[in-house]
């Protein structure tokens, strides 16, 4: 895709939502994640949202999207990650 016909403007801040289980060790798990694609990402800044029943986690990083691609490969990396439900 060429760049003047994404609906993305890059570089720019994009936020992603991921959710799994409520364990030890998740948010530590996608943080490490995001840090492989966004070596500036804040891990301070993953916000979480339990779920009502609270078995499960809802978390949003937002990192700074820097391609398609860059994109792509952290979709990828995250809905293939074990301890990941969905990724939106």
């Amino acid at each position: 895709m060429k760049p003047e016909e994404s609906l993305i403007e890059y570089p720019s801040q994009f936020p992603i939502k991921v959710m799994g289980a409520h364990v030890e060790g998740f948010v530590e798990a996608i943080g490490h994640v995001a840090l492989q694609f966004d070596p500036g990402f804040d891990v301070r800044t993953i916000e979480q949202r339990p779920s009502k029943g609270g078995n499960y986690l809802g978390l949003t990083i937002t990192i700074t999207a820097t391609s398609r691609e860059q994109l792509d490969e952290l979709y990828r990396t995250l809905t293939t990650h074990p301890m990941v439900k969905v990724v939106l």
